[in-house]
């Protein structure tokens, strides 16, 4: 009998177990129940697409009765495109969001929520909040900028490659938009909007031009320029390109370089703030501790 109790005990468990796994798996779900999930999910995508215009209508609304300066909105809308946003509604929400960040603050340094109501506090948190959303704005502006400046070597040796295939420079541009769609998105877009404005009847050199201006990347008007001069002088495409290649790679190698010497002078910052005063506790602590211990009871006396 002895013998079959730890034969029993193990087969108990085994059942147990067995059927724990059983009722916490989840059990495959029907074709209506998927379809019902799918639908669902559907549904709300909707209803949260829905809710996400109706908030940016509202603060469109409130972006165009806002006062603006002619000189502040172009500047913004420079900004704007930079960072990405070319739809006509980005400016008033934008104005918007900046002047309700403003008051959110001014709002909850005047109630006693946080601190005590403080007037100056609240003005000063109120400029903050005005100025923050232009700094985040710039922010993503300068890392749009970054990803067209990592992209654009690949995009000029593609532009080389469709040049000398024999295809035409509004062709290759075309060409090359829908090549880099996948990796680099933004100079697809970008290149995408040349052809369109090609397509609508601008001049070369006017859309090679705004597109300089809308990316606001110093190597980009570099290629704009050059551009620009080869088909005014009618040299060859195909060998500028090759040339402009070798030197914007040889200007990356440079950037490389310098921000590797910086790396030295950055990493003082953070060694003096967190590192030594470790070191230093560690060090000369326990010789301070007997120090204080040695000395201690001899100043008492």
């Amino acid at each position: 009998m002895t013998f079959w109790l730890p034969l029993l005990a193990f087969a108990f468990g085994s059942l147990l177990v067995t059927a724990v796994v059983y009722a916490l798996t989840a059990k495959p779900a029907s074709i209506d129940d998927r379809l019902r999930d799918v639908m669902g999910a559907q549904a709300a995508a909707e209803q949260s697409d829905q809710s996400s215009e109706q908030v940016m209508a509202f603060l469109k609304r409130i972006g165009e009765r806002l006062p603006k300066s002619p000189k502040d909105l172009t500047k913004i809308q420079l900004r704007l495109v930079q960072a990405g946003y070319r739809n006509s509604e980005a400016l008033p929400v934008f104005l918007a969001i900046r002047v309700g960040f403003a008051l959110a603050l001014f709002a909850l340094c005047m109630t006693p929520v946080l601190v005590k109501p403080n007037l100056a506090m609240a003005l000063a948190a109120a400029g903050f909040g005005y100025v923050l959303p232009g700094m985040a704005l710039a922010r993503k502006a300068k890392k749009r900028q970054h990803r067209i400046r990592l992209s654009l070597a690949d995009a000029l040796d593609l532009l080389v490659v469709s040049v000398e295939a024999g295809l035409g420079l509004d062709q290759a541009l075309a060409r090359v938009g829908q090549e880099l769609a996948f990796a680099y998105p933004d100079l697809s877009s970008e290149l995408r909007l040349v052809n369109l404005e090609l397509l609508a009847g601008k001049g070369r050199s006017e859309a090679l031009r705004n597109l300089a201006d809308r990316t606001g990347v110093d190597d980009l008007s570099s290629l704009v320029a050059m551009l620009v001069q080869t088909d005014k002088f009618g040299t060859s495409v195909a060998n500028s390109l090759r040339v402009f290649s070798e030197t914007l790679r040889t200007k990356r190698r440079q950037r490389a370089e310098e921000a590797a010497a910086k790396t030295g002078v950055k990493m003082v910052f953070p060694l003096v703030v967190c590192i030594f005063p470790a070191i230093w506790i560690v060090t000369i602590g326990p010789a301070v501790i007997r120090f204080i211990q040695v000395l201690g009871p001899m100043g008492s006396k």
